[in-house]
C-alpha cells in the first residue's frame, strides 16, 4: 500500500526558473492496485514517481509504504521496497555485466551480501526458467553482456529484474515510449503478466490514452502538479479516449485544447 499526503515540491525555488512540480498531492494506492497515470507535459507525472522512489526530498508532505513513513529515506534505502523501470532502456541494467550477473544483483536486492560466487548453478537454472517465458531467447544467452541486447530485450530484462524480488511498489515511467510499436506491445503484455502474477502495487505513467484505459484497474489524470481526475472500476472500463478527453476539457477548459496532441 502506498500513501502520499500533501506532497509538494518546487524546483529552482526562489529563482525566475521556479517550477511547482507537485502541488499538494494526496493519493492512496491499495495493495495490488494497478494505476495508470496520464497528463500533459509538465503535469508532474514523473516527479510523482521520482518522489516515491526517493530521488529528492519533498518540500512538504509525507510518503508511506505499507504504513512505514519513508519520506526522509534516500533512494538506496527504499530500494528493497520500490522497483522501477525507466523510459530509457539503457537504464536499469548494467551494460558491462552479463545477463546472469544483472539478474543475480537484482535477486539480492535488500538482502545481506557476503563473499562467494556471484552466480551459482542453482541461480542459472532459476534464471533460465524465468527468462524462457519471455520468448526472446535470453535463457540461452546468460553469459552475454547486457550491452549486446536490443532496447526491447533490455527493457524486458529490466522489468523482470524490477519484479524479481517482489517490490511493495512498482514504478513504470513511460517504459515503452522509446520502443517500436511491436516491441512496446510485447513489453506491455509482459507488464500485465508480471503485475497480475505478483499482485504488485503499480503506478504506470503513459502518454498513450488507449494504454491508460486498457491497462490497470484505476486511472488518474494530473495537471499542474495536481490530480484532477481519479477513475476506477466500471467507470474507467466504460470510458473511450473521446470520453476521457471530454472529461479533461470539462475540468480544465478550452485553454488546454492543445493537450489533445500530448495526451493521445
Amino acid at each position: 500500500m502506498l500513501t502520499v499526503s500533501g506532497l509538494t515540491k518546487a524546483f529552482n525555488r526562489g529563482s525566475v526558473n521556479e517550477v511547482a512540480a507537485l502541488s499538494g498531492i494526496d493519493l492512496t494506492v491499495e495493495t495490488g492496485e494497478f494505476v495508470t497515470v496520464i497528463g500533459s507535459n509538465g503535469a508532474g507525472k514523473s516527479s510523482l514517481l521520482a518522489a516515491v522512489a526517493g530521488n529528492f526530498p519533498p518540500d512538504r508532505g509525507t510518503i508511506a509504504i505499507d504504513g512505514r513513513d519513508v519520506t526522509a529515506w534516500p533512494a538506496h534505502r527504499r530500494a528493497h521496497l520500490v522497483g522501477r523501470v525507466f523510459q530509457d532502456p539503457l537504464k536499469g541494467t548494467c551494460a558491462g555485466l552479463t545477463i546472469e550477473e544483472n539478474l543475480a544483483l537484482a535477486s539480492r536486492r535488500g538482502a545481506c551480501r557476503g563473499f562467494g560466487p556471484g552466480v551459482g548453478s542453482a541461480d542459472r537454472t532459476r534464471f533460465r526458467q524465468l527468462l524462457a517465458p519471455l520468448g526472446l531467447g535470453l535463457e540461452d544467452r546468460l553469459r552475454d553482456p547486457v550491452g549486446l541486447l536490443s532496447g526491447g530485450q533490455r527493457q524486458a530484462l529490466t522489468l523482470l529484474m524490477a519484479s524479481l524480488v517482489p517490490p511493495r511498489v512498482l514504478l513504470l515511467d513511460e517504459h515503452t515510449a522509446a520502443l517500436d510499436p511491436k516491441t512496446a506491445g510485447q513489453i506491455l503484455a509482459l507488464t500485465g503478466d508480471v503485475v497480475t502474477a505478483g499482485r504488485l502495487t503499480t503506478l504506470m505513467v503513459t502518454h498513450n490514452m488507449n494504454q491508460a484505459l486498457r491497462l490497470g484497474n484505476r486511472l488518474i489524470m494530473m495537471h499542474q502538479g495536481r490530480i484532477i481526475l481519479d477513475l476506477c472500476g466500471e467507470e474507467k472500463a466504460k470510458l473511450s479516449v473521446e470520453d476521457l478527453l471530454a472529461r479533461f476539457y470539462a475540468l480544465k477548459g478550452e485553454e488546454l485544447a492543445s493537450d489533445k496532441m500530448l495526451l493521445t
